[in-house]
């Protein structure tokens, strides 16, 4: 750590068994779902894939839900699907997983990163309104956290400029904005059902489209290019004879996944109330530190609380964040940091030197953060063991 480099934590509680940053809630309805696919022997795409795009679809209040084989390949697929390429401009936060930027790369698509605003920790609407040039074709805002962004700003200057949006909903399946779930108004949405996610399917994505054309491209292009029934060549009413329409990918999901992610969807809104219910005890076991600043939330959304994204200010607190992680570890407790800014890492030096003195405000939230465990099947008492450790590792700083 910076400031208190030989800190090893101390210990607060008798807590002997490790509490994990996040353990996935997974239980016999789930493994007789997917032992029942094994059984049938189909394992690659159909039928509960395409089931479980419907239910998604269904949830969400959008059209079209097109399950895929991650997010990361859901942002690739939507920036192809809306022939986002060579050249072209596609801004970003810097405060996200390297995939969002990875997927502009690999268009051969030229990044450009804009601040946060430090009141919701997504993309700023005004920071990349500064940002736009000729050249600009996207926008990729990032729900953090499973706090929704400020979508209606960013339709605004999409109409103004004529941008496309692609909206990186990896944390915030569930979440609502003005009462409707996050998952349509803009181009494309890009929800992940990664392990740690809202729900899983182990790995595995989903693309939302509010206009069927664009979604019946992001399938096809994750489906190798074929023509529309490819996949049924294999079953009883299948045919041999399928075209490539156009070059494609190998990003769909398959029914195993698609079994597993179904249960979790029937679960979805239990786990969003028993991720919210462990936010709301952290939040008050930990209001009023000096130097803490609690999440963001606001009244308009519905919080998806993927993450519990805690702020230690290390100009108020000594040590900062890093004194609470090693006091977190030395209690058997895990944490994270969410994220490293994309031009901290070696791999993008190139945009550190053009954007790294840009970003006060995510430089800013870096210095200070940690994430707290928080998962649905969490209990009290481990809740209550987070909070009793921060709480006590601010106040021993300050003593």
């Amino acid at each position: 750590m910076s400031a208190d480099a030989a800190y090893a934590g101390r210990r607060f509680i008798d807590r002997e068994e490790f509490l994990p940053f996040f353990r996935p809630d997974l239980g016999e309805e789930e493994i007789a779902a997917v032992t029942a696919v094994l059984r049938g022997g189909w394992l690659t795409y159909g039928a509960r894939v395409r089931e479980f795009g419907t239910a998604c679809a269904d949830y969400l209040e959008t059209p079209r839900a097109e399950p895929v084989s991650s997010a990361t390949a859901g942002l690739h697929l939507a920036l192809e699907a809306l022939d986002i390429g060579p050249g072209d401009e596609v801004i970003l936060p810097s405060l996200t997983f390297v995939a969002t930027l990875s997927a502009v790369l690999h268009r051969g698509a030229v990044p450009v990163l804009a601040d946060i605003d430090p009141g919701t920790l997504c993309l700023d609407p005004v920071a990349c309104a500064r940002l736009v040039t000729s050249r600009t074709r996207a926008i990729m805002p990032v729900d953090m956290g499973g706090h929704p962004c400020a979508m209606a700003d960013f339709r605004a200057l999409a109409a103004e400029h004529d941008l496309k949006i692609v909206r990186d909903a990896a944390h915030s399946f569930g979440a609502r904005e003005h009462g409707r779930r996050v998952g349509s108004g803009c181009d494309a949405t890009v929800f992940s059902f990664y392990a740690t996610k809202c729900i899983t399917t182990g790995d595995g994505g989903l693309v939302t489209c509010d206009d069927p054309a664009l979604a019946d491209r992001v399938a096809r292009l994750a489906f190798h290019g074929m023509d529309g029934n490819a996949w049924q060549r294999y079953g009883d009413k299948g045919r041999w004879y399928y075209e490539i329409v156009e070059p494609g990918w190998k990003h769909h999901l398959g029914d195993p996944a698609a079994a597993l992610g179904l249960v979790q969807l029937a679960r979805s809104d239990d786990f969003m109330a028993r991720r919210t219910a462990v936010a709301r005890l952290y939040n008050e076991r930990l209001a009023g530190l000096p130097g803490v600043t609690l999440p963001p939330e606001q009244p308009h959304i519905a919080h998806a609380w993927h993450l519990y994204m805690l702020r230690v200010d290390p100009d108020v607190v000594p040590g900062g964040r890093d004194r609470v992680i090693a006091d977190l570890t030395a209690n058997n407790i895990g944490s994270s940091v969410h994220f490293i800014p994309l031009h901290h890492h070696p791999a993008f030096g190139e945009l550190a030197a053009k954007f790294g003195g840009n970003l006060p405000e995510t430089e800013r939230y870096f210095r200070q953060a940690v994430s707290l465990p928080l998962f649905p099947a969490m209990t009290r008492a481990e809740a209550e063991d987070v909070a009793t450790v921060v709480r006590a590792s601010v106040e021993a700083a300050l003593a």
